[in-house]
């Protein structure tokens, strides 16, 4: 066989896998939060059709002779570049303006009727995660809601997780029906260091209907989210009380992030560990890193950084290189009948 028909045929899989691409970026278009994908090609192995030579004293050298045998896939790579900030003026809707990713996840919460939850382990000293109770994914998709019992989550369940918010302890309901509960902290006592985030774990956020004061449960009438993520309510008495701080993550290669669907990405050997953004402290340590993470727009979603003009353009260069891969072999089944033919 001519082995131009196995190049041919390792150039039509090459830039049908490049099509795919291509399709799932437009598809994903619209998709809150999407990071357009691009790939790359390699040449495979090449058949060495006689040796390079060194020269001597009665002769030059001689190059050698090498002839390709085909294409294949090098890399698919992601552009994680900040996509344009779409506003919906919906309380539950946050977009992250430049470096980080929320932190969601899945699992049972442990003694809850105390309030005491193990949540996700933080090591305060490398500011990575640790183990817990809660399977953490990752994602920029900031469309969140709350269930009957006031968790804050993903439109999929996930649990948003965050800071708890030093005295404003938050008490976790086992009865699907009620509606967990917040100690009042005065969100306006701007010296007290009970405002402090809880930096030695990670905890499922709630934004219920009412906070704990005094005894009473006083009615939340509204509630607002800080660029950094620090969550304050308004209640019906007047008073402002601390509800938490959503907490965001950051990774040393987001290359190496394995996504899961669902907007959702898990960590890899080669993405690194999640670094975690730094709690709202009243004085913030020497080594606080929350000035690199990105701010927090309340009442916008991320949308998709897919360049319309771009994906077309590689659309069009992939099919001419398909077709033209598919003429390499229409043409080597002609010299191939050529060939059967020499017999009559």
């Amino acid at each position: 066989m001519l082995p131009s028909l196995y190049s041919g045929i390792s150039g039509l899989r090459a830039n049908q896998q490049k099509l795919n691409v291509v399709a799932n970026n437009i598809a994903n278009s619209t998709t809150t939060g999407f990071k357009t994908q691009s790939m790359n090609f390699q040449d495979m192995i090449s058949q060495n059709l006689s040796d390079p030579s060194a020269p001597s004293t009665s002769i030059g050298g001689v190059n050698g002779k090498q002839s390709g045998l085909g294409v294949k896939v090098a890399g698919i790579s992601t552009d994680f570049s900040t996509g344009s900030m779409g506003t919906t003026n919906r309380n539950l809707d946050f977009a992250v303006d430049g470096t980080g990713y929320f932190v969601v996840g899945t699992g049972s919460i442990a003694g809850s009727d105390s309030g005491a939850i193990e949540g996700i382990t933080v090591d305060t000293t490398t500011k990575t995660l640790g183990g817990g109770n809660i399977d953490p994914s990752y994602t920029r998709d900031g469309a969140f809601f709350l269930d009957t019992q006031g968790n804050l989550l993903t439109v999929d369940g996930h649990r948003v997780m965050g800071y708890q918010i030093g005295d404003a302890v938050i008490h976790y309901s086992d009865d699907p029906n009620a509606q967990n509960k917040i100690d009042f902290q005065d969100a306006n006592d701007k010296t007290a260091s009970n405002l402090d985030a809880e930096t030695d774990k990670l905890v499922p956020l709630s934004i219920p209907n009412s906070v704990t004061k005094d005894g009473k449960e006083v009615k939340v009438k509204a509630f607002s989210v800080g660029k950094d993520g620090y969550i304050t309510a308004q209640l019906a008495d007047g008073s402002t009380a601390a509800l938490g701080q959503i907490a965001m993550v950051s990774f040393q290669n987001e290359g190496g992030l394995v996504k899961q669907g669902g907007n959702l990405y898990t960590t890899s050997a080669n993405s690194g560990q999640p670094v975690v953004r730094d709690g709202k402290t009243a004085t913030p340590a020497d080594d606080d890193n929350s000035g690199s993470y990105g701010n927090l727009v309340q009442g916008a979603l991320e949308m998709s950084n897919v360049d319309l003009a771009q994906q077309f353009t590689d659309m069009i260069i992939a099919t001419r290189a398909f077709q033209a891969n598919g003429k390499i072999i229409t043409t080597d089944d002609e010299i191939l009948q050529d060939l059967v033919n020499l017999k009559r």
